[in-house]
């Protein structure tokens, strides 16, 4: 007993909760996932979301540390980097404020993106791209299904149209003003939170 043994019981909890997954590919990211899912939901207390947020094309640690803070604030199931070093960054620790620590995390690089996307298809997810196209749905008007994975695209360049032929549908956020273009960790954190509104608090609301 004592403050030591405290602590060794506060790091053996911090280090189970934690669940990074490296590569998806060489593994078995449902069962691991489902498992983190199951883990984190349990220890925290939260809500057991089926939320993806898929952040493989952004490249800016500040981004990625505040989608990852968002993500975990909200309850998404996981949060999907291009690299795994991005947590390690500085930046991005100063945005993320630790999330990483409570939220898993998935390696898929973009080059592996095109199989990932197809693969979470064949597990019931729709696969839902940020992206202003000519038959995007305005996202008030857009209902999210359950098993949900959102695709955020590059700073500059968006969704590369190799990957928008994989997208079930394209939702964007209304508009009003001149400048046409959302910070993308604004964009994602708009999407992440609607679905959150729908799926999670309307089913705490029923209960």
């Amino acid at each position: 007993t004592g403050p030591h043994s405290a602590e060794a019981e506060s790091q053996t909890e911090w280090t189970d909760v934690q669940k990074k997954i490296i590569p998806w590919k060489n593994s078995t990211p449902s069962l691991d996932l489902e498992t983190a899912f199951q883990d984190r939901a349990a220890k925290l207390g939260k809500s057991n979301s089926r939320l993806i947020v898929v952040a493989s094309l952004i490249d800016k640690p500040t981004n990625l540390g505040g989608l990852c803070r968002t993500s975990e604030i909200f309850g998404a199931s996981a949060l999907v980097v291009g690299s795994l070093h991005y947590i390690q960054d500085k930046q991005f620790q100063h945005l993320s404020v630790s999330a990483e620590q409570w939220l898993p995390l998935v390696e898929v690089k973009p080059s592996q993106l095109v199989d990932y996307l197809q693969q979470k298809k064949t597990e019931g997810y729709t696969i839902i791209g940020v992206e202003q196209t000519a038959k995007s749905v305005d996202l008030t008007e857009y209902c999210f299904p359950e098993k949900s994975l959102l695709l955020l695209g590059n700073e500059h360049e968006g969704i590369p149209a190799n990957l928008i032929h994989h997208l079930d549908v394209c939702v964007e956020i209304p508009q009003q003003g001149i400048i046409r273009s959302l910070n993308v960790h604004v964009s994602g954190a708009l999407l992440i939170w609607e679905y959150t509104r729908q799926q999670v608090i309307k089913q705490k609301q029923q209960q």
